[in-house]
């Protein structure tokens, strides 16, 4: 972590952005040596096929997905209802 003044980041704002998206770097800004801000990068991300990426497949076997299945629903049944009725 980098901790630099409030002043500097004023005349270096591009830069220290730079350094928070490239390299992943949290900076922490001072004013009279007190912390007042923390510039950190967003929390990293994926897309859904990055996630299932490592996955094989069939995760269930088709009597495992069954009981699941029915587990899931417990004692709701298949009929649709109107919650307003």
């Amino acid at each position: 972590m980098q901790t630099i003044s409030a002043t500097d980041l004023a005349r270096n704002t591009r830069h220290i952005l730079d350094k928070v998206a490239s390299r992943g770097e949290t900076v922490i800004i001072e004013r009279n040596h007190i912390m007042i801000a923390q510039i950190m990068p967003p929390p990293q991300t994926m897309t859904a096929s990055q996630a299932l990426a490592g996955l094989t497949f069939p995760l269930l076997t088709p009597k495992q997905a069954t009981a699941w299945l029915k587990d899931s629903k417990g004692d709701f049944g298949d009929e649709v209802r109107d919650p307003w009725a």
